[in-house]
């Protein structure tokens, strides 16, 4: 708008002694002499003229600056929009949003569109949508004992039976908890039980006073059946049988069978141990996300399970001949599948562990979480 009355009042700077002078004529010859002189036609249509294009060439700058700063609004409006079109190379797992508008120099209205990154997610979200996580309470917990702390105050604590604590650490009624004392706190009153070999559901609920579609439950089973040699799962307000003949507590936990310290090889390329001996019978290895993990001895696969797991994140087994099992957790994604024969350093999964990642579980780090079912693990120091 400044532009048109600056040039208005140019023109006006530039007609105005056109109309001096034919002010001048106008009272020298009169209005009847008007039609007679030449050149009064010859000024008045210059002056229509001028005018004219000063008109029209206003509206060709207001045409113009419309289309040019506004013409994004109707531009391709058609046409389908693509990754490749928002970056000078391509990218994946990119999803498209409504453009949003923005204000440049005050001005003009411009319409930009935020590219969103989506990010890989393991096969565990995908499979199991319903896997728990802390806020459940379905973590089994490695506590250290700290000056003040009794048996019932944890149960307090844990919200779980004084008899709960004691069975799952082979402790007694008289038995006095020291500070730095490593014990296993189940996430609901019961009893936290080893499946060894001819075990059934059915078999093992009778025993510990539990109930099979309770069990199924609160362990994510898909049915009576689907439970391995080795497998840790939890009986909800389950209790431990006393002995006859001992009168005492019959334990959960499996035999354990003699090995060579060469039955089992490291699980990893560099085999760093991050963490000594922790629960259940297991040493932590530290590698790159991603990285492989290998068999430590040949056997058959078991279970491999996504989700939240207690804790342990992702994890898959495998039975070995002598009885053993071994469990890796934390792991990204399996390579193998349940019923597969694999051979020792086979390549089995990959490490994963990283914390806010989907199956991590309880994790600090990238690493894999190596247990020994029904042996000493030979990687304890």
């Amino acid at each position: 708008m400044k532009s048109l009355l600056a040039v208005l009042q140019f023109i006006r700077c530039r007609i105005a002694p056109y109309f001096k002078i034919l002010k001048r004529k106008f009272k020298k010859i009169g209005a009847k002499g008007l039609s007679k002189d030449s050149l009064f036609y010859l000024s008045f249509f210059s002056i229509i003229f001028l005018i004219g294009i000063v008109v029209f060439s206003s509206k060709l700058t207001i045409k113009s600056f419309s289309l040019e700063d506004f013409s994004f609004l109707t531009a391709n409006t058609s046409a389908k929009l693509s990754p490749s079109n928002l970056f000078a190379e391509p990218v994946k797992n990119i999803s498209e949003e409504t453009p949003g508008m923005v204000f440049l120099q005050q001005n003009s209205l411009k319409g930009i569109i935020p590219p969103v990154m989506i990010t890989s997610r393991t096969l565990g979200t995908l499979i199991e949508s319903t896997g728990f996580d802390p806020e459940n309470g379905k973590s089994i917990t490695e506590y250290i004992v700290e000056s003040g702390d009794t048996i019932s105050s944890l149960a307090a604590k844990f919200n779980v039976s004084v008899n709960t604590i004691l069975w799952a650490n082979d402790l007694s009624k008289s038995s006095v908890v020291k500070r730095g004392q490593k014990l296993i706190i189940p996430p609901v009153s019961g009893v936290i039980y080893h499946v060894k070999k001819g075990d059934t559901l059915s078999a093992v609920a009778e025993t510990y006073k539990g109930k099979v579609d309770e069990i199924i439950a609160f362990n994510e089973l898909s049915g009576e059946g689907d439970v391995f040699v080795g497998d840790i799962i939890v009986i909800p307000n389950g209790r431990i049988p006393v002995s006859t003949k001992t009168k005492t507590y019959t334990t959960t936990k499996p035999a354990q069978v003699p090995i060579g310290s060469s039955y089992f090889i490291c699980p990893t390329s560099s085999c760093r141990i991050s963490q000594g001996l922790h629960w259940h019978n297991a040493i932590d290895f530290n590698e790159p996300c991603g990285s492989p993990i290998y068999a430590a001895a040949g056997g058959t696969v078991q279970r491999v399970k996504y989700g939240w797991n207690y804790g342990a994140g992702n994890y898959l087994t495998i039975l070995h001949p002598n009885g053993v099992v071994t469990m890796y957790g934390h792991i990204s994604s399996s390579l193998v599948k349940p019923g597969q024969q694999v051979s020792q350093g086979q390549r089995i999964a990959l490490i994963g562990g990283k914390p806010g990642t989907s199956g991590a579980g309880i994790s600090t780090g990238c690493h894999v979480h190596f247990g020994v079912e029904g042996a000493k693990n030979p990687f304890a120091r």
